[in-house]
């Protein structure tokens, strides 16, 4: 792997600071088939470039790859960077920054550091199986509480959880919000593009349960998946459960498909639904967006269900809802938050 020359070096070291310190394998069922790279990372906190149209500059991500699977996920491309294939790979071989709660309190101390808004998950899930056995989120959520800093959770994961009482905490002395994605609820499209998650009635009830508690949760309705999730029953039928949630807020936004991940979602998708492979070439024949017609025609629709059903819409550039009126992102660019 890349990173196996690295443990003594200072030079820079690509996208893993770090030297491993022990590659290990579990013999439990939700391990099976999963290995885990344990490195000591040298930084935690990543800046996100000035030129991005990302809504925030630092994210923090405690792990590399991602056991959900998601046949889609645009982090599939970095693992490129690793020697590690963008498909069973990624969701198979783990890096675990064993030591990402200290580094965290250590920069939150630094007298350099502003206190700027941190994302959580903007790569891969940090609530992803990996975190039930390491349990690093609860030091990295401490760290923030106990610095005051304003920070954002994405996950599609039951096990947030866990740490309610320490994001009902964190939200007491700082701004914060959970986003789960929820971008359908169809069991079988849930079965063939996202196989290692929890089901999406379970991310209801997380949110249920999240709302319930007092902290802000809001919904990422993505991807929407063009022919298999995009109906104007599919769309209603999320819309409403995510209503029915209490879930604060919602933003939409559609497939996109990044190299790495593009490859392999065809790769699949020619598995699962092989008529479809072409509809596909056609809609994205442009690049990783699907046409502005398209995303236009999608945002419109959802945006009329929140409506009725009486939940606000978001725009993805707009995490926060600070800007007056109907939410919108710009439709010919639009903005990636992940999709994991």
């Amino acid at each position: 792997m890349r990173w196996d020359n690295l443990a003594h070096s200072a030079g820079p070291t690509g996208l893993i600071d770090a030297g491993v310190v022990r590659t290990r394998t579990f013999d439990t069922p939700e391990f099976r088939g999963i290995t885990f790279h344990e490195v000591h990372a040298r930084s935690i906190l990543n800046r996100v470039p000035d030129t991005s149209r990302m809504p925030f500059r630092w994210t923090v991500n405690p792990y590399r790859g991602c056991s959900h699977a998601c046949t889609y996920c645009f982090a599939r491309g970095s693992h490129r960077y690793l020697d590690l294939d963008t498909g069973p790979g990624f969701d198979s071989q783990i890096v675990v920054k064993t030591n990402a709660p200290e580094l965290l309190r250590r920069r939150l101390a630094s007298k350099r550091w502003s206190g700027d808004h941190i994302a959580l998950g903007a790569n891969v899930d940090c609530y992803q199986r990996a975190e039930g056995r390491y349990r690093l989120m609860p030091g990295i959520l401490s760290a923030l509480r106990d610095h005051a800093n304003p920070f954002s959770v994405l996950t599609k994961g039951t096990l947030v959880l866990r740490d309610m009482e320490l994001l009902r905490q964190a939200s007491e002395v700082a701004r914060i919000h959970v986003a789960v994605s929820v971008g359908f609820t169809d069991h079988g499209l849930w079965h063939a593009v996202e196989p290692g998650t929890p089901a999406p009635r379970a991310r209801l009830r997380v949110i249920r349960t999240l709302a319930e508690a007092g902290i802000e949760v809001g919904v990422l309705m993505m991807p929407i998946v063009p022919f298999l999730g995009d109906s104007p029953e599919q769309l209603r039928e999320t819309v409403r459960a995510v209503a029915g949630s209490g879930a604060s807020w919602i933003t939409p936004a559609v497939l996109h498909l990044q190299p790495g991940a593009r490859e392999w979602f065809t790769q699949c998708l020619r598995r699962s639904h092989p008529s479809y492979v072409q509809c596909y070439d056609r809609l994205y024949a442009g690049g990783s967006s699907a046409p502005q017609w398209y995303r236009k025609r999608i945002d419109r629709q959802v945006s009329e269900l929140a409506a009725e059903y009486g939940v606000a819409v978001r725009a993805e550039d707009d995490p926060w809802g600070d800007r007056s009126g109907p939410a919108r992102g710009r439709a010919d660019e639009p903005v990636q938050l992940t999709l994991l």
